[in-house]
């Protein structure tokens, strides 16, 4: 068997476009023959998929899973709004999802996973891009598991009740009763969606982000033309203020406006008889983070009439 390398992939698909795994498989097939490989994916038609690789998928779903004491979500990206609408889409993402939580939140096992007895994840979006004529892609997914608690989900903006524009995952760990614990975990998970919380507590939050929000305000502080000393202690105040709003047990609670996340849970806890502890959460919002084309309409429509 030849030995498919990094750099034999990579030059596969800056050649046809293809996806990594199909790539690779190609050549796997093909006894690392980069022109055979070629013709294999032209064959099974991931090239012609391919084309349509260069577009910004932006639009899509964000899928939800819910089991016992575990949940997935799952992001599908398409270039369009009217393609996220479509049933066929929305019940591949629904798939996935559910798929999501058998794997675990891993993305290379959730797209290796037969789906509903046929192809596997990726080879089934292969064949919805074909058919329907719009790049797509399973951008991620992520799974919270806890024991013992629940796992709460909420969706926002939903097209059915596991499919919408926002998808939220609060795990809380505790002994109480379910019913109580479920009620407030989709609570929590309506405030994650609203608030868009970074991150669990001050420790959690990447050291990266603490050091470039300290730096914009250090430089804000230092416009006000006050001593250092001064400045120091500005910065202090509004570092304070970015952690109230940017990390979930700081932020108010959107409920009622005026107790914090910690204190919920404390309350929580002694109306529940057990301690109460959010293990994690996970907070997916379609296209965040991708830059999305933009382009004029009239500019469009002259390319459509060949002008």
């Amino acid at each position: 068997m030849a030995n498919i390398t990094a750099s034999m992939v990579k030059e596969l698909r800056d050649q046809t476009g293809a996806g990594m795994m199909d790539c690779k498989a190609a050549l796997t097939e093909t006894g690392g023959n980069l022109e055979e490989a070629v013709d294999w994916l032209r064959k099974k038609g991931l090239m012609k998929a391919a084309k349509k690789a260069g577009r910004v998928a932006a639009e899509g779903l964000v899928g939800v899973a819910v089991g016992a004491n575990a949940g997935a979500l799952v992001e599908v990206n398409s270039e369009t709004d009217f393609v996220a609408r479509n049933d066929e889409f929305k019940t591949f993402v629904k798939r996935a999802a559910e798929l999501g939580l058998e794997a675990g939140g891993d993305l290379e096992a959730l797209l290796a996973k037969p789906m509903d007895g046929g192809a596997n994840v990726a080879d089934q979006l292969t064949a919805l891009v074909a058919r329907i004529g719009e790049n797509m892609s399973v951008r991620r997914v992520a799974a919270i598991a806890v024991s013992p608690g629940v796992v709460s989900s909420y969706v926002h903006n939903a097209a059915s009740p596991e499919l919408g524009k926002i998808g939220v995952l609060v795990g809380l760990k505790s002994s109480a009763p379910k019913d109580k614990l479920e009620a407030l975990g989709k609570q929590l998970a309506m405030h994650v969606a609203a608030a868009a919380p970074l991150a669990l507590t001050v420790a959690h939050l990447p050291a990266d982000v603490v050091e470039r929000e300290r730096n914009v305000q250090r430089e804000l502080a230092r416009q006000s033309g006050k001593p250092e000393n001064v400045i120091e202690k500005m910065i202090e105040g509004r570092m304070r203020k970015f952690y109230e709003e940017s990390v979930l047990l700081s932020q108010v609670f959107v409920i009622d406006g005026e107790t914090s996340i910690a204190k919920v849970l404390e309350k929580a806890s002694k109306d529940f008889g057990a301690p109460v502890e959010i293990e994690g959460f996970v907070r997916f919002q379609v296209g965040e983070g991708i830059e999305k084309a933009e382009g004029d309409f009239s500019d469009e429509v002259s390319k459509l009439a060949g002008r």
